[in-house]
């Protein structure tokens, strides 16, 4: 009986290791389909090459742009955003669920339709985008318009994953706070902020690198100054794809970081 009960539970092991080989065979296959297109774009070009277009008074603009710009929106969508996290996680019903519907809404849009609706109201047929002229302060193609794109589409990130964190953090931590005496401001600060701390970095980290990369909302509502995005695009169109390895290798690179940043420092949402 013992001897049939381990075989039995052999063979259950044997089956369910068959399985995990199929499984890991079949994603291999999608995993390959994410490697090697990446490896094959640092071996297209001699780093030499690479170094040297870097440098390229374009391509330094482009990357400026991109860098100010997204840390700008990023700055934005932690200010705003950790505030409506906290809301949604400490809050419950129909009124939730459709605001946080409201937030993803940006995540699920094509970004080219996030850049049309961002001109019905910054456009300078708008408005708002008409009084912003002629103030002398316009919202398409300029600085703004490029963090107005980038916030739209990135903010979601923080909030999303900020709500996540602070639901992690143990109430009764809270509770136990507010009975001493602690104000609801102040218990956010000393007691959920901490030990949401690392899902906050999460979130905000994801928002930096979405947008750095953002391109087709920040094609509607700003052309000039060119981010890095953009500028992949109009080197490829106009001189070719050697052109837009640089600048792509250097997104790469940041994205990377911001990997290193999520399994480091910060708590990855998806592990």
């Amino acid at each position: 009986m013992a001897v049939g009960s381990n075989t039995e539970r052999s063979g259950t092991v044997t089956v369910g290791f068959d399985w995990l080989s199929v499984a890991l065979v079949l994603g291999g296959v999608l995993l390959l389909y994410y490697v090697v297109p990446l490896v094959s774009l640092f071996l297209s070009v001699p780093a030499g090459d690479i170094l040297a277009q870097i440098t390229n008074p374009t391509v330094v603009d482009a990357a400026t742009t991109s860098l100010l710009s997204a840390s700008v929106s990023t700055v934005i969508a932690t200010l705003f955003g950790l505030p409506l996290a906290y809301w949604l996680a400490r809050t419950d019903g129909a009124v939730m669920k459709g605001v946080l519907a409201v937030v993803i809404l940006p995540l699920v849009l094509p970004p080219t339709v996030g850049g049309i609706v961002l001109l019905t109201v910054f456009g300078p047929g708008s408005p708002l985008g008409e009084a912003a002229v002629a103030a002398g302060f316009p919202l398409t193609r300029s600085l703004a318009g490029v963090v107005l794109a980038q916030t739209f589409v990135a903010s979601p990130f923080v909030v999303v994953t900020a709500k996540a964190a602070f639901e992690s953090v143990d109430q009764t931590l809270e509770y136990a706070s507010r009975s001493l005496g602690e104000g609801r401001l102040t218990t956010a600060r000393r007691v959920t902020l901490p030990l949401a701390g690392p899902g906050i970095l999460a979130g905000v980290t994801l928002a930096f690198a979405r947008a750095i990369g953002e391109f087709g909302a920040t094609m509607m509502m700003a052309y000039y100054p060119r981010t890095m995005p953009v500028q992949i695009w109009v080197a490829f169109i106009e001189l070719g794809l050697d052109n837009a390895y640089p600048v792509a290798i250097l997104l790469v690179g940041i994205a990377v970081a911001a990997l290193a940043v999520l399994n480091t420092v910060a708590s990855n949402p998806w592990e």
